[in-house]
This record gives structure tokens, C-alpha cells and sequence, in this order.
């Protein structure tokens, strides 16, 4: 049994305030409001511990390397925004990957991501 420390219910909390996928110098930046001690490689034993215990999972960024969100929120795509450097979840998926695919092409999974500016660095649509 894993006990309950500090700096993961502190890591816990940021992503209960944060529903979107985080970097790892986020979580670590959000985690020091509650925890000033916090350092980057308690955060990856930590993050290590979250995902293993299906919590947390990766998701891949292709500029912004590995990010990690809340489980559960069931197959969806994210936006980066090219301003504040956030990633954001889109909800859900209306692409029919099995339509796209090459015939003898297997798809066993696809991530997408929308890049451009959020409502707070001044999207307007």
C-alpha cells in the first residue's frame, strides 16, 4: 500500500484545479502553492506512481514532449494554444479513423491536436 504523502495529494489537488493536460514544469510551479518544498524529481516518482495506479495518464505532445491528465475523461483530442503554450481538452471525436486508413492498414489508436490561440490570449471564435 502507497501512503497518501504530502506532495502527492499537493500533485492530486493541481489536477483537480487544472482539468487540462499538464506539463511537468506546471504541476511542479501549481504543486509549490501548497508544498514551497516541492522538487521536479518528487514529482516524477510522483507522476510515476499515478499513472501506474491509472490516475493519471501520458498524453504525447509533439512540441511539448510528454503531459500528463486525469483518467476517465473518455477518448478526446486537445488544443495547444500558440500564445500561452497551454495544452486544452477538446471534447470527444468525429474522425472515422478506420475510413482513413490505407486497406491492409491496421489503426490501433490516433491522439490530434488543434493549434492556435485560446479565449484568454485572445481567440475570438
Amino acid at each position: 500500500m502507497k501512503r497518501n504523502t504530502t506532495q502527492r495529494m499537493a500533485i492530486e489537488h493541481v489536477f483537480r484545479q487544472h482539468e487540462r493536460p499538464l506539463a511537468v514544469d506546471e504541476i511542479l510551479a501549481y504543486g509549490r502553492d501548497r508544498v514551497p518544498s516541492l522538487n521536479q524529481a518528487t514529482v516524477y516518482r510522483n507522476l510515476k506512481i499515478l499513472v501506474d495506479d491509472g490516475w493519471l495518464k501520458r498524453v504525447f505532445h509533439p512540441s511539448l514532449g510528454t503531459l500528463y491528465e486525469r483518467t476517465g475523461k473518455g477518448h478526446h483530442h486537445h488544443f495547444h494554444c500558440r500564445e500561452c503554450n497551454r495544452a486544452f481538452d477538446l471534447p470527444g471525436c468525429a474522425l472515422k479513423e478506420g475510413e482513413l486508413a490505407p486497406d491492409g492498414f491496421i489503426v490501433e489508436n490516433h491522439e490530434i491536436f488543434l493549434f492556435g490561440v485560446c479565449p484568454s490570449c485572445g481567440g475570438t471564435k
